[in-house]
């Protein structure tokens, strides 16, 4: 079986050990077919507390972990245009 894997950005970190992912996709309206933009939410574990607010990160299917978490945070993509802000 292959895992669903996506990319996003996170958008909350205030959770231990977990982060909310907001992940965004473009699709065409069946009927008006007008471009929209839907946002979907996940919340992924985050084992070393090593994600921030605005990284861009790759997310994984798991078991269930808890109540809400089912994804795992596998890597953080460097995002080197945001590091010269800095």
């Amino acid at each position: 079986m292959i895992n669903k894997t996506y990319t996003g950005k996170v958008v909350s970190n205030k959770m231990d050990k977990t982060v909310v992912v907001a992940i965004t996709r473009l699709f065409q309206h069946p009927v008006y077919k007008k471009t929209v933009k839907k946002v979907s939410k996940f919340k992924a574990h985050d084992a070393e507390n090593a994600c921030n607010v605005g990284d861009t990160v790759i997310i994984t299917e798991t078991k269930p972990m808890s109540k809400d978490k089912r994804w795992l945070v596998l890597e953080k993509v460097n995002n080197s245009a945001r590091s010269n802000e800095k």
